[in-house]
């Protein structure tokens, strides 16, 4: 599947879309043709990733400023969305955070709180405030999770909490608003090849093993581009996955597959 032979010419909001996995779906939606409306915290970096978007079409991209974890942010951007646009057709959710590896006698409850607020309550509040606007178009959400949802991981229960809420959250919404012929859906990526996941390979004593590490964790033994996982989304957007709703599909190279040894001792 391409997104340059996709066309997909409808109005796209993308949180978090300055970088990363948000990055990649904006690239590919612009590609298909959307109009495509990218917030995030950092100015600068939404104007660059806005303009570059503009210079390569088909497809435009609008930068507003956005910081998730307040609500009323939130309801600006899909209030300027549909001032500029009049319509909404998808929304996809991938704003958040990953906090560093502790263990819970190490995350506070205030932090937890922090990270709930910026992870699902962002997704709540986003479904909440564009779904007046995707019932009259029929439109779709793409709730951006993670694999450890599914399947968890260590040194990680804070966050794994916040993606496995967004699963049930989706299925939860696909069940309330087939009525209206919304569809609501969630990816789960694996490790994916962003610029965050670059700096944690650097940030180990040996970048190199670290790099084959988290390739090995996926039997096609590489990292997901941004790109990919923006094709995911693509799909799951279009026409061609009209009859899909309510689920969390893994994008992940296979790294939840086979029963084999995982300790190390």
């Amino acid at each position: 599947m391409s997104s340059k032979k996709m066309k997909f010419d409808k109005v796209t909001i993308v949180t978090g879309g300055s970088k990363g996995i948000g990055e990649g779906c904006a690239r590919v939606f612009c590609q298909a043709g959307a109009k495509v409306v990218i917030c995030a915290r950092g100015k600068e970096a939404g104007k660059a990733t806005a303009k570059v978007l503009n210079q390569k079409g088909p497809g435009s991209c609008l930068f507003i400023q956005c910081d998730v974890s307040i609500p009323d942010q939130i309801q600006e951007l899909i209030n300027q969305t549909v001032k500029q646009f009049g319509r909404i057709d998808c929304l996809i959710n991938n704003a958040g955070w990953h906090p560093p590896f502790v263990p819970i006698d190490e995350f506070s409850i205030a932090d937890f709180n922090g990270l709930l607020q910026t992870n699902l309550v962002s997704v709540f509040a986003a479904c909440k405030f564009a779904l007046p606007h995707l019932r009259k178009t029929r439109g779709s959400i793409i709730n951006v999770s993670s694999l450890v949802g599914i399947v968890g991981d260590g040194g990680a229960c804070t966050y794994v909490a916040t993606k496995a809420g967004i699963i049930g959250l989706t299925q939860s919404l696909a069940i309330d608003e087939a009525k209206y012929n919304v569809r609501v859906n969630a990816i789960c990526p694996a490790s994916v090849g962003t610029q965050l996941t670059y700096n944690h390979i650097e940030r180990s004593e040996n970048p190199k093993e670290m790099r084959k590490i988290l390739e090995r964790w996926h039997w096609l033994n590489r990292l997901a581009t941004i790109e990919e996982i923006g094709q995911a989304c693509l799909f799951l957007a279009s026409d061609q996955a009209s009859f899909i709703t309510g689920v969390a599909l893994p994008v992940s190279g296979g790294a939840e597959l086979g029963y084999g040894q995982k300790a190390t001792g």
